[in-house]
């Protein structure tokens, strides 16, 4: 397992009983995890700290409660990148500090390259990829199918100082999307995918992730430069080994382009614990 473990402006506080108590900077928020099924607490004291806490309907659906008055919108560093947070529907605050590891990998990647490089990212959402691969010096090409999303993803960019850098915004489903950068001849050395479950684009396409997956792949790798530096494959999809996105990278990209395939899980550490919270799994293909 992959733990990010360098952030300042993030840490988990405690988790227990399907909760898990997290500081976002100066802001504390408790948030449901279907993976915290123990019921121990171990620091009882730290949850009557809280500013909101997420709340599940029994209907479906859920709400933020809030103890205390807290800002619309505020901003957490991770290293050098700056990213916008805030309470959304479905418990989200628009950032995955899991992510961190898979941003410090790209990162590396495209510094030790010492070639400009040409980034896709994916079911992109609020782009922390994108911003990390953008700081790396690559142009980014951002595809979501939310038009919301793809704002934020430009106001994260600009917290960071990196409004100015190449990169393209998309507001499309992502098959259409690369089907038509095929047609026009357009390649790229590095691709990044988020996908869901279950998604609809933007015109009721819908994505399923056990069907569409492979298929996508094997798409994006006809936009794959001659020399491509690295595919990434996130997952939060119940049931799926990382093992899986492995093996359909050695059966993919792996078979075109020589190179290294690895997969696990990536996690988050709780502070003053050894416990580690997983998170979610990744497959990677590089070059070397």
């Amino acid at each position: 397992m992959e733990i990010a473990n360098n952030w300042k402006d993030y840490e988990i506080l405690d988790m227990a009983d399907g909760i898990k108590l997290e500081r976002w900077k100066d802001i504390i928020l408790s948030r449901p995890d279907p993976q915290i099924i123990w019921k121990e607490k171990s620091f009882p004291e730290k949850w009557k700290k809280v500013y909101a806490s997420y709340h599940r309907s029994s209907s479906g659906g859920g709400a933020w409660k809030y103890e205390k008055q807290i800002p619309k919108v505020w901003q957490v560093k991770y290293k050098d990148l700056t990213f916008l947070v805030k309470p959304m529907g479905f418990k989200h605050t628009g950032l995955f500090p899991e992510q961190a590891v898979n941003w410090d990998w790209m990162i590396n990647l495209i510094k030790q390259s010492n070639r400009k490089i040409k980034v896709l990212n994916l079911f992109a959402y609020t782009g922390g990829a994108t911003v990390a691969c953008s700081y790396a010096g690559a142009e980014v090409c951002h595809v979501d199918s939310s038009k919301g999303m793809v704002t934020w993803a430009k106001e994260n960019l600009q917290a960071s100082g990196l409004e100015n850098n190449p990169v393209r915004f998309i507001v499309d489903d992502v098959f259409k999307f690369v089907n038509r950068e095929i047609r026009r001849g357009n390649k790229y050395d590095a691709i990044i995918m988020d996908p869901p479950s279950y998604g609809r684009g933007t015109n009721g396409e819908v994505w399923k992730f056990e069907e569409n997956l492979i298929d996508l792949i094997q798409l994006c790798s006809r936009v794959l430069s001659n020399n491509p530096l690295f595919f990434l494959i996130n997952s939060y999809t119940t049931g799926i080994s990382s093992t899986v996105l492995e093996n359909i990278l050695k059966l993919t990209i792996n078979k075109m382009y020589q190179g290294k395939v690895t997969s696990g899980e990536v996690g988050l550490p709780m502070t003053n614990s050894e416990l580690i919270l997983p998170c979610g799994i990744y497959g990677r293909w590089c070059n070397k």
